[in-house]
């Protein structure tokens, strides 16, 4: 094979899972910068990680153009996969992610890319749900966590949404990701009770567990400016569920590494920053020094998926057909 040949092959198979980097780079930029608004750490790490976030997003997106462009029906095939087709929500979810990330510092284009995450999230969210409804291939084997990026994500708009948009607007995003947590969080549970263990390359994807009461958390606090019953219940949900993965350690370390290790990291960010915001609320030190705690060891692991992923790119090892 001629190397035009084989970087024409390569391109035709760039996963869209690569877009849950950005989700995590954005996630560890947000968590700096709520440590620097506590002083915690200075500030103009997490303005860099930020900046980090953005370009990722922006290189990742252009390789994906230009796939598009000139191996649609790969793009089809992946927006037909039972488990890729819910790593396209990552690319809107960055946009809502990026945009909260700029809130304070550019509030403009943090408003733009809010805005054009929120829709373009909404739309994928009906596209999926649609498949999930008509389909004619899907089986229970085919639930896995990653299944909540495209619906449960809707419950990270209201976050920033609040500044950018009518409350209705955020309180319809919201509704959306608790109500369908909770029902594709029964049917996971089912197939993990019930069916055969999820193969090793979406072990770490039972991360993505972590999320949605993280997030709901902060969406609720946004929403409401509360710290009442409801919003602990939501973030003792997700310490309780950090306790769980925590408990089952071993097993994420014997599991070698893929691209879907990226699910490690948003979760992680997610976790992160409900405990600086809990202790922020409640006035209760342990829970800041928690968010310190995770802190450490969010940038930890997204080091490593770095370090471990360019390892992979450097070894051919990502853009092959599986």
């Amino acid at each position: 094979m001629s190397p035009s040949s084989e970087t024409r092959s390569r391109l035709a198979h760039f996963p869209v899972a690569l877009f849950a980097s950005v989700m995590g780079m954005a996630g560890l930029a947000m968590a700096w910068l709520k440590a620097g608004q506590l002083e915690q750490v200075p500030g103009e790490i997490g303005a860099v990680l930020r900046a980090l976030a953005s370009l990722l997003f922006i290189g990742l997106l252009l390789v994906y153009l230009l796939k598009w462009l000139r191996h649609p029906a790969a793009v089809t095939a992946e927006r037909a996969h039972p488990l890729k087709q819910n790593f396209f929500a990552a690319i809107s979810i960055s946009l809502v992610l990026l945009g909260t990330a700029w809130q304070h510092a550019a509030p403009e284009l943090a408003r733009g890319l809010w805005a054009s995450g929120a829709v373009l999230h909404l739309i994928v969210t009906l596209r999926v749900m649609s498949g999930w409804i008509h389909h004619t291939h899907f089986q229970i084997q085919h639930a896995n966590p990653a299944w909540f990026i495209p619906v449960v994500g809707n419950i990270m708009v209201p976050v920033a949404g609040v500044s950018f948009a009518h409350t209705d607007i955020g309180w319809f995003f919201f509704s959306i990701g608790l109500v369908f947590w909770l029902v594709l969080m029964t049917i996971v549970l089912y197939r993990l009770f019930f069916h055969e263990p999820l193969p090793q390359r979406l072990t770490p994807t039972l991360f993505i567990l972590l999320a949605p009461p993280s997030v709901g958390f902060l969406a609720w606090l946004a929403l409401t400016d509360s710290l009442d019953a409801f919003a602990r219940l939501l973030y003792f949900t997700a310490l309780f569920l950090a306790l769980l993965l925590l408990s089952n350690a071993l097993r994420f370390f014997r599991v070698p590494f893929f691209i879907s290790a990226w699910a490690y990291s948003f979760p992680l960010a997610a976790l992160t920053l409900a405990s600086f915001e809990m202790g922020l609320r409640s006035g209760i030190g342990i829970y800041t020094a928690l968010g310190g705690v995770l802190l450490a060891l969010l940038s930890s692991v997204v080091c490593v998926l770095i370090v471990k992923t360019l390892q992979m790119a450097l070894a051919g090892r990502i853009c092959v057909a599986e």
